[in-house]
Order: C-alpha cells, then sequence, then structure tokens
C-alpha cells in the first residue's frame, strides 16, 4: 500500500506540481485513475508473459456493448486496496466516496446483455482465464436521459471527459477498415485473387480497458476501437469541385464511434450499424490473426489456439470476414478457411424476438461492403446446396442466410459456428423446438445452453457490503471468492436473530435509495413500506405497462372503494430506445401516475410511484439492495434470460413473475413457496395466440379490467390524455397485458400478505439469497470454458 500512497503523491508533484494536502478532489481523482491504471498494466504485462511462455487457447468474446460501470471501486476492490486507500485519504480529510462520485458510467453499453458480457469478463479474470473483449469506444454512449414534464428527452452522455484516464491508448496496434469501392475476381497461377478499389480507407485507432480480478494474478483487456479517417481531407478532389466526397472518409469515421445504437428506423441509421458491426469486427479479428500468425508463422491451427465468442447478432460479420482475411491477406482456398472459421466460432443467442434477430437488405448491404456481401452469398450459395444434397430444400425457406433480398444474421451465425447457446433452459428449449427447429434437425448437437450469471462480486460485494460484512463474519470464509457456499446461509433459516439482522440490513439499503429518491425526485417515500422495483430497459415485453395497470387499479380501489393496503412504493428505471414511441409514451403513463399521486392527500399515504431517470450501472447498485419486491413480469416465452432477477434476488428480494427466461431456473432453486409466480405460460400463451387473441373480451368481461381502463382515460395531469394506451391494449395488445391482469393482480395481494408476516417475509428473502449460488458468473464462464472454449486458466 505504501506503494500505491507514493505512486499518488508522485503523480500529484509531477502532473499539478502539488503535494496531496493542497491538491483538490479533482486532481486526486485523476491521480488515482491513473495509478490504479498503471497498477494493472504492470500486473498485465506479468500475466501475458505467463500466457506467452504457456501459449495456451484464449477466449476473445465480441459483443456490440459492454455496460462494464465505474472502474475506480471495482479495481481497488479486486485488488485488495480499497480499506487501505480510503484509511490514508481519511487522514489527508478526502472522502474517498466522492471521489468515486467523480467518475462517469462508461458509455459502452445500454442493458442486460452488455451487463453480461461485462460480468463475465469480470468473473472469468477473477478465476485466471485469459480472455480479451472487443467492442467500440463510443464518444457518447447511448444518451443520457433527462426526463421533462414526464417525457423522456435524450441527450449526449460525454463521459470521455472524466473516463478516459482509465483507459491505455495502443497507438501502435492501428488497423485499417474499408469501406465502399469495387472488387474484382481474377484467377491466377495462386489461385483466385480479389483487387479491392475505390474505397473509403477508416482507421481503427485501440485503448484498452484493463479487466482487474478479485484475488486474482491476472488482468485481462477490454480492446475498444475508435474510429478516424485515415487520409482525412482528400484535396485533389476538393480542387475537382467534389466537395462532399473530398471529406466523406471523414464523416464516416467520426459517424462510427460516435453513438451506440443510432436510430435505425430510416435508411442512414441502418448503414450506420451496418458500418459500426463491421469495423469492430474487422478490427478485433485483424487484430487476433495478425498476432497468431506473428507468434506461430501459420494459420492452420488458430483454432487450436483462439475461441471468437459471437455475443448476440451483432458481431456476426466476424464469420465472412474471417473467410476474407484468410483467403485475401493469407491467401488460403475457400475450402481451406471455411474449415478454420468453422471451428473458431461459437454464437450465443439473446432473443427469439424477430424484430432482434438482424436482418439487412441486400441493396443496402451490397454498397458498403462488397466483398463482405460476396462472401456471405457464396457461404449461402454452398448451404443452400449442402441442404439440398441432405433432403432439406424444404426448410430453405427459414434457414437460408438470403432469403427476399435480406440477409439474415442469425442464420449466418449459426452455420458458421460450431456451438449456438441460448442463455436459460427455457430459451433454449424454445430455439430448438420453434425458433431454430430446421436448423437443431440438420446440425444435432450444435444447441447448447448456457443459463446466463452474475458478477456477485459487483452486485453483492461492492454494492451491498452491509449484507457482505454480515455474511462473512456468519458464514466463514470467503463466499466472495466462491458464491456457491453462499448456501450454507440455508442452516439459519429459522433463526430469528439472523432474520431480524438481515432485516435491518435491507432496513439500511432502504434508507439510502430513499435519500436518493429524495435527492433526485423531491419524494418522500415511507422506508417501512415494501420497496416494489422495476427496472430494466424499457420494452413492451417487459411489460412495465402491466405493473402501470396494477397502480392505476389500486388508486381506485384506495380512492374509490375503501381499500387500506400495507403502503407500497413503486420504483420504475428504464432507457427507451430513442425512436420508440410506445415505449415513450409509457414512461409519461408512470411519470403521470407519480404525479397524480402525490397530489392526492389520500392515495400517497399508501402508494407512491417512482421514476429515476437515466438508468445506468450505478443506480442500479443504489436501487437493487433496497428492494424488497422484483418484478420480473415479462410475458412467458420472450425474455431469455435476464440478469437483473439474478441481482435482485441475491439481494433478498422476492420475485413476483411469469414462468419465463431465468424466472423458471429461480423457480426451480427456491420453489412455489419462496417467490410469486402468475401468469400464462409459454403453452398457453403460444395455444392462445393460435386461437386467436381478442383483449378486447377481457376488458368486456372482466369488471376490474374495464373499471381500470375506463379510469385510465379520465387521467389528465397536465393536459396529456392516454386513450391511445387505452385503445391499444383494448384492440391489440400484443404481449396480453389484459390476459394475465386478473392474475397478477391477485398474485400481488399474495405479497402484500406476504409481508405482513415479518417472519415469514425475511425467511423467504433468506432461502433467496442462499439459493443465489447457481446464478454466479462463475458458474456460468465455467459452462463456457469447460464445455465450448476449451480453455484452461493461466499456466495450466
Amino acid at each position: 500500500m505504501n506503494h500505491m500512497t507514493k505512486d499518488i503523491e508522485q503523480y500529484l508533484q509531477t502532473k499539478f506540481g502539488n503535494s496531496l494536502e493542497d491538491s483538490n478532489e479533482r486532481q486526486l481523482y485523476q491521480a488515482l485513475m491513473a495509478e490504479t491504471r498503471n497498477r494493472l498494466s504492470k500486473k498485465r504485462y506479468d500475466y501475458t508473459k505467463k500466457l506467452k511462455e504457456s501459449g495456451q487457447k484464449q477466449a476473445y468474446y465480441m459483443s456490440m456493448e459492454f455496460l462494464v460501470g465505474r472502474t475506480l471501486r471495482n479495481n481497488l476492490f479486486n485488488l485488495g486496496i480499497e480499506d487501505e486507500v480510503r484509511s490514508f485519504l481519511a487522514e489527508k480529510n478526502f472522502d474517498l466516496d466522492r471521489i468515486y462520485d467523480m467518475e462517469p458510467d462508461p458509455g459502452l453499453g445500454n442493458g442486460g446483455l452488455g451487463r453480461l458480457a461485462s460480468c463475465y469478463l469480470d468473473a472469468l479474470t477473477s478465476n485466471d482465464y485469459p480472455v480479451t473483449g472487443f467492442s467500440i469506444l463510443y464518444e457518447f454512449g447511448i444518451f443520457k436521459q433527462v426526463i421533462a414534464n414526464g417525457w423522456q428527452q435524450e441527450y449526449p452522455d460525454n463521459w470521455l471527459g472524466m473516463g478516459q484516464y482509465g483507459l491505455v491508448h495502443r497507438s501502435d496496434e492501428e488497423i485499417e477498415i474499408k469501406f465502399y469501392g469495387k472488387t474484382e475476381e481474377h484467377w491466377t497461377n495462386e489461385g483466385l485473387k480479389v483487387n479491392y478499389e475505390d474505397y473509403k480507407s477508416i482507421i481503427a485507432e485501440p485503448y484498452d480497458l484493463m479487466i482487474s480480478g478479485y484475488k486474482s494474478e491476472a488482468v485481462n483487456v477490454l480492446r475498444l476501437w475508435k474510429s478516424k479517417a485515415n487520409a482525412g481531407f482528400d484535396m485533389k478532389l476538393f480542387e475537382r469541385g467534389e466537395y462532399a466526397r473530398s471529406s466523406e472518409s471523414e464523416a464516416i469515421a467520426e459517424s462510427i464511434s460516435k453513438l451506440l445504437y443510432p436510430a435505425d428506423d430510416n435508411n442512414e441509421g441502418k448503414a450506420l450499424r451496418i458500418k459500426q458491426q463491421y469495423f469492430f469486427t474487422s478490427a478485433s479479428l485483424q487484430q487476433i490473426v495478425k498476432n497468431h500468425y506473428k507468434t506461430y508463422g501459420s494459420l492452420d491451427n488458430l483454432a487450436d489456439k483462439a475461441a471468437i465468442h459471437i455475443n448476440d447478432t451483432h458481431p456476426s460479420m466476424c464469420i465472412p470476414e474471417m473467410m476474407r482475411i484468410l483467403m485475401d491477406d493469407y491467401n488460403y482456398s475457400w475450402e481451406k478457411a471455411w474449415e478454420i472459421t468453422i471451428k473458431v466460432f461459437a454464437y450465443t443467442n439473446h432473443t427469439i424476438m424477430a424484430e432482434a434477430l438482424e436482418k439487412w437488405s441486400v441493396d443496402l448491404f451490397a454498397p458498403i461492403l462488397p466483398r463482405i456481401y460476396t462472401i456471405i452469398r457464396e457461404i449461402n450459395n454452398r448451404f443452400c446446396q449442402y441442404c439440398n444434397e441432405i433432403g432439406a430444400a424444404s426448410d430453405l425457406e427459414s434457414m437460408s442466410i438470403i432469403h427476399n433480398n435480406m440477409i439474415r444474421m442469425a442464420n449466418l451465425c449459426i452455420v458458421g459456428s460450431y456451438n449456438v447457446n441460448g442463455v436459460s433452459g427455457l430459451h433454449t428449449d424454445i430455439l430448438k423446438a420453434d425458433t431454430f427447429e430446421a436448423f437443431n434437425r440438420i446440425y444435432p448437437g450444435k444447441f447448447n445452453n448456457v443459463t446466463n450469471g452474475i458478477a456477485h462480486r459487483r452486485w453483492l460485494g461492492q454494492a451491498n457490503p452491509e449484507l457482505t460484512n454480515y455474511l462473512n463474519g456468519l458464514l466463514g470464509g470467503d463466499f466472495i471468492k466462491d458464491l456457491s457456499n453462499i448456501e450454507e446461509l440455508l442452516k439459519y433459516a429459522d433463526d430469528k436473530t439472523v432474520l431480524a439482522d438481515l432485516e435491518k440490513i435491507k432496513y439500511t439499503k432502504k434508507e439510502q435509495l430513499a435519500k436518493y429518491i429524495k435527492d433526485a425526485n423531491g419524494i418522500n417515500v415511507d422506508i417501512n413500506s415494501i420497496f416494489d422495483v422495476q427496472v430494466k430497459r424499457l420494452h413492451e415485453y417487459k411489460r412495465q405497462l402491466l405493473n402501470a395497470l396494477h397502480i392505476v387499479y389500486l388508486y381506485r380501489q384506495i380512492k374509490f372503494n375503501g381499500l387500506r393496503p400495507r403502503p407500497r412504493t413503486f420504483i420504475f428505471a428504464a432507457k427507451a430506445s430513442s425512436g420508440y414511441v410506445m415505449a415513450k409514451n409509457i414512461i409519461k403513463f408512470i411519470c403521470t401516475l407519480s404525479d397524480m399521486i402525490e397530489a392526492d392527500p389520500l392515495v400517497r399515504n399508501y402508494i407512491k410511484v417512482v421514476f429515476l431517470e437515466d438508468y445506468r450501472v450505478t443506480l442500479a447498485e443504489i436501487i437493487i439492495p433496497g428492494a424488497n419486491v422484483s418484478e420480473q413480469i415479462s410475458q412467458a416465452g420472450k425474455e431469455a434470460s435476464g440478469t437483473g432477477n439474478m441481482k435482485l434476488m441475491l439481494n433478498g428480494a422476492l420475485t413476483i413473475g411469469t414462468l419465463d427466461g431465468a424466472n423458471v431456473e429461480i423457480h426451480d432453486a427456491v420453489g412455489d413457496d419462496n417467490m410469486f409466480l402468475f401468469g400464462l405460460k409459454t403453452p398457453e400463451v403460444n395455444d392462445l395466440y393460435a386461437k386467436g387473441y381478442r383483449p378486447r373480451d377481457y376488458y368486456e368481461r372482466v369488471p376490474e379490467i374495464k373499471e381500470t381502463l375506463d379510469f385510465m382515460r379520465t387521467i389528465n395531469v397536465d393536459g396529456t390524455r392516454f386513450d391511445n394506451l387505452v385503445d391499444y391494449l383494448i384492440n391489440q395488445d400484443p404481449y396480453m397485458c389484459l390476459a394475465d391482469f386478473e392474475s397478477y393482480v391477485n398474485k400481488q395481494k399474495e405479497v402484500e400478505e406476504a409481508y405482513g408476516d415479518k417472519d415469514r417475509w425475511n425467511r423467504m428473502s433468506l432461502v433467496n439469497i442462499a439459493k443465489s449460488g447457481i446464478f454466479s458468473a462463475d458458474r456460468a464462464t465455467q459452462e463456457y470454458t469447460d464445455g465450448i472454449w476449451h480453455i484452461a486458466r493461466a499456466g495450466r
């Protein structure tokens, strides 16, 4: 530790000409970030030296997003020096928590997909597995969400201003990426050669974010690519009067690493997404292949030394890009290149939602990436020929990669990978039996399951130190290193002292959350009320609207029918995609309910509604430990897995949910007595769709639904009415909110009853904590390392 304090003091002297005593918090923050990065870089050097000596296989994780959260606390915690740094700074009258608050959340992800990728990097590193993540260094992330008069507004999230100090710029490893232009193929004595001309050259500039491990010698890297023009301004084109073309490369480069998920409701947005996806996959693969060839002088053994993982369909262009590199840059034949390619890639599917299974128009795609398109077309031709040969031609309508002038990226991933996995038992079953049924028949054994997991060191060890310290004292040992030990908590399930202690810790976390709500929203909430939490991306299938309907139902019952329920605080946090109008309307509706209830002197004694803006990892770390109820209410068969449900369970919240995604595994772990299941099951949903779902029938048949929706039409706090939502529910309701409404309302009554029995509730909470070990990312990544990637711990 003395070495770290000396480094901090030396940095302040060198950079700012200050002693520690004379420095301000801003300077100290920069010093802490930089010196922590430097310490990790030194550990990284030793770790990579060990990997080079062993020559072992490594994994490479391709993901469009990594929702890493703040890094400083995570790194100090993992390095085991947080307490010493805190004490040292306190002696100098500095508060480490204030320093932590200066760091922005890196704008590198949005939802569960990106958080999962980060949890996996954390877990793999903590367990000494060699893995490198690859993505884009987004300048503004997705967006900073501001709620103005109940409406979501999007603003640039300029996180790099204060977040840059954790990054290592690697200007020595820049990569050229080519867009547009034209290709010409011709045969030579050495085989088919491809000339690529008139292309736009973009440079991928690498930045490394060090990934630390808990009590681990490993330091892995998240490689982030920033785009810049190769030549910049083209003077000759400008002199010829071609002013727009003279700066074309610069314009392309500027746009690529600007934003995560630019709106794709127009061709310009779709084209930008195609460029982004190719940009980071091409840069990453070129780097991997170049390093491998430099080490071994051949690519024949690439699959023996590298497992490259495609996280959802966004990095699907890895497959044709690998073919391009092998054939065009290293002179491999098609057959040999394909043999290598299909042994290198594994693919995780994250959704069965049709709109999330990416498809690109050939007319849009081909001009942007002419060489990649010709390769995809040839992959498709050869796959179709294979299907004809094995008698599967009748299935090509669902399996072909190019169909109706659209390129289907999920199909490309399946054809070009040696393994495909779903992310929960139910999800994988649906993939095999329905979504990709034909593929599962012709590729027996290719589809497997790895249920998602979470980085418990962050979501318990750091987000809830009160509970962590208590469990460490109670259970002994280091369950943060191995979460499976947490199941020992079950032997205290009937210990009233332990149950009371857990209740006190939950109360403390609720106090902290209540303070944040007061500071952020100006709403005073009752800490003794049920904290009912739904935090996740705003999407109709996740059914925040069903939650809101229940709130309207309660409002009516309290206001007009004499209901006096146990007080409850409904807490929402979510971002809606910028072009998703319905999702934004739902946010407005929830915010309107909050205002309406807060203005009602009777109803606000029993229920409060809070919508916390700008949902991010740091905010989740405040909300999740304070939750009593975990809302996991997606329509059955729509949520692939979910990971918020696991984080909330780990912190002692009880799940109310459908039998969907990882809720199935939660149910398997804790049983009927320790969670609240409601609603239609997946086969019942499918059967109702097949028969023809008519939400109006529920409106006309169930008085509580009719009264709730009719009352919704009267809500008008600021001139905004919600007839559109009511009409949508009555006439369309694609995710069956009305079909599940009665079951949901009745189950919420059971929640209230259970909360009234403190011993029962606390025991249920304890069981959930104790049974959460199976949802550790350590378990999930072990299944990847052993069953899919076949990699070993460093030096073994």
